[in-house]
C-alpha cells in the first residue's frame, strides 16, 4: 500500500460556563467539546492516526484492521481502514448499542459480537490478530509499552495542543473521565507544565467500573471483576493500560468515583448551563467536579475553592438529541 496522509482536524470549541462555576463554586469551569470532532468524540484523534500508521508499517496485501471496542475506538478504527481502502473488523461486546454498531458498519466494518464484557472482547480481537485474522490497533495493553496504544494516545495529545492555546488562563484541575485511563493520561502529561497550582489530575470513573483507581492504588494493572454495567458505557473497562497507569502514577493523578444517579444528573446539568449535549460518558468528568463539590471533605483534600480553575472534557455528543 501507499503510504496514507494522516488526517487533520480542525480545533474543537473550548467553552466557558460560568453557571457550572457557580453551581460547583469554583472560579470558572471550562469544557473542551469533543463532540464537535468528526465521528462525534475524541476517538477520532487516537484511533485513526493509530490506524493509518499501523497499516503503513504493516505494508500488506489486503489488509485487515482488527480491534475491540465498546463503540467509539471501533468507529475511529473502521475509519482509518476506509480511509486507506483497507478493511476492518470490530469486537464488541454485547451490551455495546446497536446504534454505535451501526454506525461502525456505515464506515464499513465489520462486527464481531463478543458475549461478554469489553475486556473480553478485547482478549477476542487479541486472539484473532495472533491467528493471523488482522492487524491489532488496540487502544489499551497489559505491556510496558505498545508502539500502537502509543500512537493512540499520541494522537489524543492533540487535545492539549488545542488547549494551550485557547485556554485564557492555566487550570489548577482537570477532572477527566477514563475507561483505561489513555486520555488522562494523554492530559496529565500534556497540561502539568502548564497547570496553575495546586495542579490537580482528578480521574473520574464510575463505581462499577473503577480499573484506572485500582490500578493507581496498587501501582499496576488490576482486573476488576464483575459485569462493569453502567451507564457511561465508553468508560465500562476492567483493566487499565499499563502505559497510561504509568503516567498517571508518575503525574500523581488522583482518583474519584461516581455513582449512575450522578453521572446522569451531570448531563442534565450541562444542558440546562448551555453546555454540549452529551452523554453520561462524556459529561462523567462534571459529575466527579459536581461530586467533590458538594463534599467538604473532598474539596479540602483536593484543594478545591472559590478561586478553583477546572478543566472538562466533553468526550462524544449525544447523537441520539436533536
Amino acid at each position: 500500500m501507499n503510504k496514507s496522509p494522516e488526517p487533520q482536524f480542525p480545533p474543537t470549541p473550548l467553552l466557558d460556563l460560568p453557571e457550572v462555576a457557580r453551581i460547583a463554586k469554583v472560579a470558572r469551569v471550562f469544557v473542551k467539546d469533543e463532540g464537535q470532532r468528526p465521528l462525534g468524540n475524541f476517538k477520532v484523534l487516537g484511533g485513526m492516526l493509530a490506524g493509518i500508521r499501523a497499516l503503513d508499517r504493516a505494508n500488506v496485501h489486503n489488509p485487515r484492521l482488527i480491534c475491540a471496542s465498546d463503540g467509539n475506538h471501533g468507529l475511529a478504527v473502521a475509519a482509518a481502514a476506509k480511509h486507506c481502502g483497507a478493511i476492518s473488523r470490530i469486537y464488541l461486546p454485547t451490551g455495546a448499542s446497536i446504534e454505535r454498531a451501526a454506525r461502525i458498519r456505515s464506515e464499513g466494518g465489520e462486527i464481531a459480537w463478543i458475549t461478554g464484557t469489553y475486556d473480553d472482547a478485547v482478549n477476542a480481537a487479541a486472539a484473532a490478530a495472533e491467528q493471523g485474522e488482522g492487524i491489532l490497533v488496540p487502544d489499551t495493553t497489559s505491556k510496558a509499552s505498545d508502539p500502537i496504544v502509543d500512537d493512540v494516545m499520541l494522537g489524543y495529545g492533540r487535545i492539549c495542543h488545542e488547549l494551550l492555546s485557547q485556554l485564557p488562563e492555566a487550570p489548577t484541575h482537570v477532572f477527566v473521565q477514563a475507561g483505561v485511563g489513555g486520555l488522562a493520561a494523554a492530559l496529565a502529561i500534556g497540561l502539568r507544565d502548564y497547570m496553575a497550582e495546586p495542579a490537580h489530575i482528578i480521574v473520574v470513573e464510575p463505581e462499577a467500573a473503577a480499573c484506572v483507581s485500582e490500578g493507581l492504588t496498587a501501582g499496576r494493572p488490576v482486573q476488576i471483576e464483575g459485569d462493569l454495567e453502567t451507564c457511561a458505557e465508553m468508560l465500562s473497562c476492567g483493566l487499565a493500560s499499563a502505559p497510561a497507569l504509568e503516567i498517571l502514577i508518575k503525574c500523581e493523578s488522583r482518583s474519584l468515583l461516581v455513582n449512575e444517579l450522578a453521572l446522569e444528573r451531570s448531563v442534565r446539568t450541562l444542558k440546562e448551563c448551555e453546555g454540549p449535549l452529551t452523554t453520561p460518558s462524556g459529561a462523567a468528568g462534571l459529575a466527579g467536579l459536581l461530586h467533590a463539590a458538594g463534599n467538604k471533605d473532598l474539596r479540602n483534600r483536593l484543594d478545591l475553592g472559590s478561586n478553583s480553575k477546572v478543566l472538562l472534557i466533553a468526550t462524544e455528543r449525544n447523537l441520539s438529541s436533536p
